[in-house]
């Protein structure tokens, strides 16, 4: 089968991204003829030397930009993608190739969506966010730092600033969101996979009623290593230190719970944390294998996310190493936990709440009984590298006909 992997990015900067690559190299692996197409690069060697096919337009991650102007003109309409990508599916069979579409918001554009709708390969989309159906791409308002509920792109929506940054790019959001729904993008969808239940829900009330839906969860790159030794560590937080990640609700209930907040990461308040408490660690920008060696001696991995996100990687990988976690009770990242056995859910923006979940968790036993249950509930049943591939290929046998034709399903084209 010859797949066309669709995404913003060649290397990894991120979950999405990683998930992009890491099911391009396997695919291949697995005998598939993989072409990725992408927008920034550079592309990641191991693309190359595991036969993938990369088609890069060299073109700036536009959340770079640093000018309006220079911001808008790829962001909204990126043409010479959509000519690319018309090129590149052309080439194809349509008989026995798939599209395969992970991200298109950060330089891509709506410019892609004719070229999917018209289109006679079929086309599966993951959903690693919610651009889809919100024009900020998370149902978030960040001045308010909280999950929003108005109706994207109604009157509520366009006359309030939920943007991180500004109030005209909160309008040119807005812009970029119509554009992509008058285009057809989300027509030309041929199947939906969702990484969780709270994601697929989120998204439903804003796709076609007759959208066909498949559950194919993110792989964790993770080795099993049994359970920890003893004694557990700090409490921890790993990620982004950005407002949507709820840092600084966890270093509020580290010092409600007079305990030390430990922070892996690096993000835009940073700084304003580590001014307002001195008392909390901050290690800065880890590497993935310093990532999970934080997370292995841990006393629990704190989650405080105060948006939906949509399968937290971070939250997997900690129970694959046998780190219990505490998790907001918000976020997709609460699916993956069982209360009182693998960690505790505590009330989103809730410092209090979380404290007390810490308080629980600062007795050793307890912490190491939780990071045993989390350890073995998830090697139970792990989320592999094949396992995701297994789900792929699933998904891609059916929306093309199993000896190689073409799906029936309705499609306008315009």
């Amino acid at each position: 089968m010859r797949i066309v992997l669709v995404a913003d990015h060649a290397y990894i900067n991120g979950g999405q991204a990683k998930v992009s690559l890491e099911s391009a190299i396997g695919l291949a692996r697995r005998g598939h003829e993989v072409v990725l197409f992408a927008a920034v690069g550079p592309a990641d060697p191991r693309l190359a030397e595991a036969g993938v096919r990369t088609v890069l337009l060299d073109q700036t991650d536009v959340t770079q930009a640093r000018s309006l102007a220079r911001f808008g003109v790829q962001w909204l309409w990126n043409g010479p993608a959509a000519a690319e990508l018309r090129a590149l599916i052309e080439e194809s069979d349509p008989r026995d190739t798939v599209i395969h579409v992970h991200a298109w918001a950060k330089a891509l554009s709506p410019s892609i969506g004719p070229v999917l709708r018209g289109t006679a390969a079929p086309v599966v989309y993951t959903a690693h966010e919610y651009y889809l159906a919100c024009p900020n791409g998370g149902f978030y308002d960040y001045p308010l730092a909280m999950t929003c509920h108005r109706t994207p792109n109604g009157p509520a929506c366009l006359t309030r600033n939920c943007d991180s940054r500004t109030y005209p790019r909160k309008l040119m959001r807005a812009a970029r969101h119509a554009l992509m729904r008058r285009t057809g993008l989300v027509e030309g969808i041929d199947a939906m996979i969702t990484i969780s239940r709270l994601q697929r829900e989120a998204l439903a009330p804003y796709l076609p009623e007759g959208m066909r839906y498949h559950d194919v969860p993110n792989p964790v790159d993770v080795a099993p290593l049994g359970h920890r030794a003893g004694p557990p560590g700090d409490f921890v937080f790993v990620g982004r230190i950005s407002p949507e990640k709820g840092p600084q609700i966890f270093a509020e209930a580290a010092r409600l719970a007079g305990m030390r907040a430990v922070f892996a990461g690096d993000g835009p308040v940073r700084a304003e944390l580590e001014a307002r408490f001195p008392e909390a660690h901050f290690l800065g920008w880890q590497s993935p294998d310093q990532v999970k060696a934080v997370l292995r001696g841990a006393r629990a991995l704190v989650f405080p996310s105060v948006w939906y996100e949509g399968q937290p990687l971070t939250v997997l990988e900690s129970l694959a190493l046998g780190t219990p976690v505490l998790v907001s009770d918000v976020c997709a990242g609460r699916e993956s936990v069982r209360h009182g056995e693998s960690g505790l859910w505590f009330r989103s923006s809730d410092p209090r709440s979380l404290a007390d979940a810490m308080g629980h968790l600062s007795n050793d036993a307890t912490a190491m009984r939780m990071g045993r249950s989390a350890y073995d509930l998830f090697w139970a049943d792990p989320l592999t590298l094949e396992r995701h591939l297994d789900g792929l290929e699933r998904v891609y046998r059916e929306v093309v006909g199993q000896e190689g034709r073409v799906a029936p399903r309705a499609r306008a084209v315009g």
